[in-house]
Order: C-alpha cells, then structure tokens, then sequence
C-alpha cells in the first residue's frame, strides 16, 4: 500500500504539475522590439519554440503619452516608434532555453531589443523544479524501503509454511507448485491493496476536494484520480509481489535438516 500510495501520488502530482506549467507557458510571454513589422513565421524561423505573436498597438501607446499635443506631433511620434511584440513559447522551458531563444531573435539585425523577464522566469522555474525533484526522491525512497519491507514479510510467510515446502521439495514438486501459497497470499494482497488505494483517491476526487478550500485541488479535480489509475496500481503491485516472492524463493538454499 505505501508504494502504491506513493505511484498514485507520483501520477497526481504529474498531472497536476503539467497543468500547472502549462498555465505558467501560457501566462509567459517576452516583449520584443523590432524596427519594421514582422510576421508570427519570421519569428518561428529563428527559433521553433515561438508559438504566437501578438502585435501590440502603438496608437495606444502614443495616445497615453501625446495628451494635449497636436494631432501632427502625435503622427511623428508615432512614426517614430518601433513595433512592439509578444511572443509565447509552446512549452515551458529551462532557463538556458530561454536564453538560447533570445539570442537568436537578437541574431536578426530587423530586432532591436528582447526582454524575456529572464529573474522573474528564473525564479519560478527553479522552485517549480525543486518541488518536483524533491517529490520524485521521496517517493522513490519510499519505494525501496517498502520493497524491502515486503521481502521481509515474504521470508515471514515463508517460514510459516516452511514445513509444506520442504516436503513438497523432498517429493520432487518443481518451484512454482511448493511456492504457490505465498504467490496466492501476495496476489490477494496486491489486489486488496490495489482497491483499497484506489478508494482512498476516489473518495478524495469526488468529495474531499470539492470542499477541501485549496485552489489547487478544487481547480485541478479531475487530475486527482482517473480508472486508468487502477490498471496502472494494480499492474504495479502484481509485479512488485512477484519480484518480491522470487527474491525470497530463490534466496532459500533447499531442504534444510
């Protein structure tokens, strides 16, 4: 139950967390300058991570600044300025990423400027990935440890039936025959196991998160559990059990007197 805890946290945590960077890809956006207008696939043939380009309107700009000014110095200021863009990206990118894709806008003699917020971004996509790194060695240390656990369970399993074993062995039964109680006990529990963790993030799904009060869980519900969920558990206790029950029967050295 601890490790299938741990995969279903692990594929919640990954749902949520690409929903949650695709909000942060699509709140992302980096302001370039450029000296004539250009289109959404000159900026895609500089870089292919350039996914939209919104023209922002000078005549918005100039209309702030040029309040009381003659309708001809507003037209020669608006003559003047650059043309002014923002561009987003189609994934949410590390850092040098970012950095790659503003050197190579700037590569463009047509561009005079790029702004890419580059402490804001940074900032955020370096916490973001230490809270997936940290979850990711949490669980795959709970992952060993409870391994180990089992294993240890198993061997308890096998001295309790030690007795059957022995003399199914003495009379010739292969492996899998004398093994089989403790393959029977282990697939039981892998598929109690398996019910039992489902439930627990069913009930989380469909009533927990609804009145939790926490924007996140409330926001992303549907993420939270899927019946895909419960092939995956169930395929991943079925095959921890049977690593698990080999380890043991293999470990045990025959007939002992």
């Amino acid at each position: 139950m601890a490790i299938l805890l741990g995969i279903e946290f692990y594929l919640v945590f990954e749902r949520t967390t690409n929903t949650y960077e695709k909000g942060l890809k699509e709140g992302y956006s980096m302001l370039v300058v450029t000296k004539k207008p250009m289109e959404l696939s000159a900026f895609q043939a500089l870089n292919e991570h350039i996914s939209s380009s919104e023209k922002i309107q000078r005549e918005s700009i100039v209309s702030e600044v040029t309040k009381g000014i003659s309708k001809s110095s507003s037209e020669e200021i608006l003559e003047a300025l650059p043309y002014f863009y923002n561009l987003g990206l189609d994934t949410y990118l590390h850092t040098t990423g970012l950095e790659t894709i503003k050197q190579d806008l700037k590569s463009d003699t047509n561009i005079k400027k790029v702004e890419t917020f580059g402490s804001t971004y940074h900032s955020s996509y370096r916490l973001f990935s230490f809270i997936k790194f940290i979850l990711k060695v949490f669980i795959g240390f709970m992952a060993v440890v409870s391994l180990f656990l089992i294993i240890k369970q198993m061997e308890i399993w096998k001295y309790a039936h030690k007795e059957r074993m022995q003399v199914m062995e003495i009379f010739g039964a292969p492996l899998m025959l004398r093994s089989g109680v403790l393959f029977r006990v282990a697939f039981v529990d892998a598929i109690f196991s398996t019910i039992l963790v489902s439930g627990i993030f069913f009930y989380i799904k469909l009533y927990w998160a609804a009145e939790s009060g926490i924007d996140i869980m409330m926001q992303n519900q549907e993420a939270l559990f899927k019946l895909s969920d419960i092939g995956i558990l169930l395929g991943s206790s079925l095959l921890i059990v049977i690593v698990a029950v080999y380890t043991v029967v293999f470990s045990s050295k025959g007939v002992q007197e």
